[in-house]
């Protein structure tokens, strides 16, 4: 028997064996690999589905077939249709991510679970929504729900793979640095404020507080790194640098000591 690991996927009556091979992809994309079809129209390891499988075909050719629906559940304990239509039955519906967690229980329980996916064209039957326990509605424009199978069984997939995958949401990669420290940033904000005074810029005492604030969150927002903060200290001393070799002050207006120069 299949070690209890993941929620089997079972294909009711495919149509076509590209839509087999293309749902075993999605299937190994997302670390499930129990493939269950019941009376599939096409040879599901024919040169087509192994073609639209990309490589998945390790799913394929694990595959079990069987004759019904009734058959390709029996030894399941929780069972889940995917269905665009609730057939007015008195089911609980949720949503993937929902489902993708319950999953997570049951196997934690040493409880096995699956998902119906039903044919191509018409979706499941009346009679195979009745041997489920919960529907999953995956949530959609209105105006258009419709998703081919394989796609289907990815949006539940990826929900089912994210529910146990400890990838970071958000990740800054440093590339060999560090992220700054505010004794980085503190000391390269009086640099920057010391020059921006002696080339005038923060002349006007009344604006002057107001400005440093403006300017230090610009580079708060920034997340900068130790090397980025260098790199900004050597922008800081080359300007400076070649001004003060030139005689030049940033503003034609005032001298080196941040005084207006008045025209005669």
């Amino acid at each position: 028997m299949r070690k209890n690991i993941s929620p089997a996927v079972i294909l009711v009556r495919t149509q076509l064996a590209e839509n087999i091979g293309t749902t075993s992809r999605a299937m190994l994309n997302c670390g499930l690999d129990d493939l269950r079809l019941v009376k599939p129209r096409e040879d599901w390891l024919g040169s087509k589905a192994l073609a639209a499988s990309s490589g998945a075909e390790s799913v394929l050719e694990s595959a079990q077939v069987f004759e019904t629906v009734e058959d390709a559940v029996a030894d399941l304990n929780v069972v889940y249709a995917a269905s665009a239509r609730r057939r007015d039955m008195c089911k609980k519906v949720v949503l993937p991510e929902r489902a993708a967690l319950d999953f997570r229980g049951s196997i934690a329980r040493n409880e096995r679970c699956g998902v119906l996916f039903g044919p191509e064209r018409a979706g499941l039957e009346n009679e195979d929504v009745s041997i489920a326990d919960v529907l999953i509605e995956i949530p959609l424009n209105p105006a258009h729900t419709s998703l081919n199978l394989a796609q289907a069984v990815l949006v539940i997939g990826y929900e089912w793979f994210k529910s146990g995958d400890e990838t970071l949401e958000l990740q800054f990669p440093m590339k060999g640095t560090a992220p700054a420290s505010k004794k980085d940033l503190l000391n390269f904000f009086n640099h920057l404020e010391r020059e921006l005074d002696a080339c005038g810029f923060l002349r006007l005492k009344e604006k002057r507080p107001k400005m440093v604030c403006n300017i230090r969150n610009m580079f708060d927002r920034a997340e900068l790194t130790e090397q980025e903060i260098k790199t900004l200290h050597g922008i800081v001393k080359e300007l400076t640098t070649y001004r003060n070799s030139k005689g030049e002050v940033c503003d034609p207006d005032y001298d080196k000591n941040g005084k207006r120069i008045i025209s005669k």
